[in-house]
């Protein structure tokens, strides 16, 4: 029976469809495209140019749909899942984080200030910047 399902990613959050059995988790391959932008095609999971081969395609997808720890692990993501919640988070590959660590650039963000004004890290580019960060936990 398909519930609802959050899919955390790098480039947003989404409710999709899932089928959860036993822990695992199963997700309509057209679901997995839209959102994370892999397609399966017979040469193995793709995107774009760049396809990465399956090695077991029946212990990635069924009828049900793409396991999503096989997704993780066939594309060298971190994912962080809590089947009971309903939740998932995929993280981007280690290659993609290695490659922008090296360039040395922080990644853009956007933070408002005391008086609520937003400030972008990019406007701020070539000057020294001090960002102070508190959290409660």
């Amino acid at each position: 029976m398909p519930v609802d399902f959050s899919l955390i990613y790098p480039d947003g959050r989404v409710q999709v469809q899932a089928e959860i059995e036993a822990g695992r988790v199963r997700i309509a391959p057209e679901r997995i495209g839209e959102t994370l932008g892999w397609q399966l095609r017979d040469e193995g999971l793709c995107r774009g140019e760049a396809c990465v081969p399956v090695r077991d395609p029946d212990a990635l997808v069924d009828e049900r749909g793409i396991d999503l720890e096989t997704l993780a692990e066939v594309l060298g993501v971190p994912l962080a899942l809590d089947s009971e919640a309903c939740a998932a988070a995929v993280g981007t590959a280690h290659s993609d984080r290695a490659n922008s660590l090296a360039t040395l650039v922080a990644p853009d963000f956007s933070l408002p200030d005391a008086a609520g004004r937003l400030h972008t890290l990019s406007e701020h580019r070539g000057k020294k910047v001090l960002l102070i960060a508190y959290a409660s936990w």
